[in-house]
């Protein structure tokens, strides 16, 4: 048996204390450690799971290592052959970010490199605002979203099946990439692209190499001795064709396995036992009443991925699923006038957005549900609000207090 969620569990006010009590549950049921079992979340990007090892998030070393730990801190600076006081303190969340942008007290420049909040951040109409009142916006990416139509500089950037590197999966295994295309004439890498503004500001050269496997070797480094250890991986093994799962420590005189079972023997607290975590239910941010009666939720379709900023341009894909809609109970739609096929508007009290109605049994009576793939008046992320996560700091992307009226006539 195994606990599968998605991102939906998370991304609520209260998301940490919901993957808290799934965890929980895999405990009770005695899941860890045993041979096909335990508790994941799925992510959903290709290397999600990479990135938060190696430090994406603004309170995070590489290999899970904190910002806020002196130890941490100094066997990184080693690494990067720095002084531990020149690491930053932990950063604001994404959200908390692009909310200061343009500020008095916040950025007055930013780099994207690869991302689209026009379209997927929270009360996005508020965060294209924030975007537009910046000084510099420079976006690096390999095709035109909508958050590079407004950026000041936009850097044609290799794509992914233009770089090698690793991925890591849902289990802990790191996964070698390699390039099946090279990047058309002028185009850099992400890596090329940072490594020349480093040295522009005045960093010396070696510290931050372009060639992917210097930067593996880094961060094998970086990570050693820490909850991600991926010391022991190389290149080398993984091109030999081993399977090998964090934490793999470096060992003398051998290699070390990996760990594809973690918490086979012990749980990482100096008894070796696991810890339950309590919690309690919490309502979300704004619970439905008398002018937003319904809740409204947003998520994914098959034929489209993140943004769309990809998947929009492909003619299958967009022929599959062209369009935002609103799925609505049929009881719903009755109640509310709303016609299958016809537009409507979803509003809540940060925003509202148009979508096509799609009446369905399979929807709740409470509840609509709108894909975030599209862009304009379709941003379903124009009626989520900013309601935060008190630990993780994550957006409430999946319930909203929403109103629901047709609009226009059937097309």
């Amino acid at each position: 048996a195994h606990v599968l969620t998605g991102r939906g569990a998370e991304q609520h006010s209260k998301g940490s204390d919901t993957v808290a009590a799934f965890i929980g549950l895999a405990l009770a049921l005695g899941l860890p450690g045993r041979a096909g079992s335990g508790f994941g979340t799925l992510t959903g990007q290709g290397n999600g799971q990479g990135g938060r090892e190696m430090g994406q998030k603004a309170d995070q070393l590489p290999g899970y290592r904190s910002l806020t730990d002196p130890a941490d801190r100094a066997h990184v600076a080693s690494v990067w052959g720095v002084d531990p006081d020149a690491l930053p303190g932990p950063g604001p969340s994404a959200y908390e970010l692009l909310d200061s942008l343009g500020t008095p007290e916040g950025p007055r420049a930013l780099l994207v490199f690869g991302s689209n909040p026009v379209v997927s951040a929270p009360r996005a109409a508020h965060v294209t605002e924030r975007l537009s009142a910046l000084d510099l916006l420079v976006v690096a990416d390999f095709v035109p979203s909508e958050t590079a139509a407004l950026a000041d500089v936009v850097l044609p950037v290799a794509q992914w099946a233009e770089e090698e590197g690793t991925l890591t999966g849902l289990e802990g295994r790191v996964l070698r990439r390699r390039a099946h295309l090279s990047p058309p004439p002028g185009v850099r890498t992400d890596l090329e692209l940072l490594h020349a503004l480093a040295v522009r500001l005045g960093q010396p050269p070696e510290r931050f190499p372009v060639r992917p496997r210097e930067v593996f070797d880094e961060l094998r480094r970086a990570s050693a001795g820490a909850p991600a250890d991926y010391s022991g991986i190389s290149y080398a093994r993984l091109d030999a064709g081993e399977a090998l799962h964090w934490p793999c420590p470096a060992v003398p005189g051998g290699d070390h396995p990996g760990t594809p079972r973690a918490f086979l023997d012990r749980f990482a607290h100096p008894d070796g036992r696991a810890r339950f975590a309590a919690v309690e239910h919490r309502p979300p941010a704004r619970e439905p009443d008398a002018g937003f009666p319904l809740y409204g939720t947003t998520g994914r379709v098959l034929a489209q991925y993140q943004s769309g900023a990809q998947t929009r341009r492909v003619p299958e894909l967009a022929e599959a699923a062209p369009e935002a809609f609103v799925e609505v109970h049929p009881d719903t739609a009755r109640r509310l006038g709303l016609a299958d096929g016809a537009l409507a508007e979803v509003a809540s009290v940060h925003g509202s957005t148009r979508a096509r109605v799609r009446v369905t049994r399979t929807a709740r009576e409470d509840t609509v549900f709108v894909p975030f793939h599209y862009p304009g008046a379709a941003r379903a992320n124009l009626f989520t609000g900013d309601a935060l996560d008190p630990r993780s700091r994550m957006p409430e992307f999946k319930v909203s207090a929403v109103r629901v009226t047709p609009v226009g006539e059937r097309s």
